[in-house]
């Protein structure tokens, strides 16, 4: 039985929190409630609009979010998937501890 509900446990996922806006000030308080397999994605053009909103995780790479937001010419992207993380600039360590921690989830779901 332990086995089948860490089984549904890994299917189902559970969904994350994330800010959701687009402007050109830090403050963001709009939240929203995402699917199971979305992440938290911060995109910010170089000198303009920061876009906050969840986003399917498997989308978070460059190639695929300029494709995504064709009117942003240049920007810089951050994808984390713990609630609200997408707040405001985290540091590196953090981002590093997220990774990790997804990381040890997934090794988890899949042994």
């Amino acid at each position: 039985l332990n086995h089948i509900s860490a089984l549904l446990l890994c299917v189902s996922g559970s969904a994350i929190r994330c800010f959701s806006c687009k402007d050109y000030t830090a403050s963001c308080s709009k939240q929203r409630e995402c699917s199971y397999d979305d992440a938290c994605l911060t995109l910010s053009e170089r000198g303009g609009m920061t876009y906050r909103q969840c986003l399917k995780y498997s989308d978070c790479e460059y190639g695929r979010l300029a494709q995504m937001f064709p009117q942003v010419s240049s920007f810089t992207f951050k994808c984390c998937n713990s609630d609200l993380c997408n707040s405001a600039p985290s540091s590196a360590a953090s981002s590093l501890i997220g990774l990790l921690a997804a990381a040890a989830v997934m090794w988890w779901c899949v042994h």
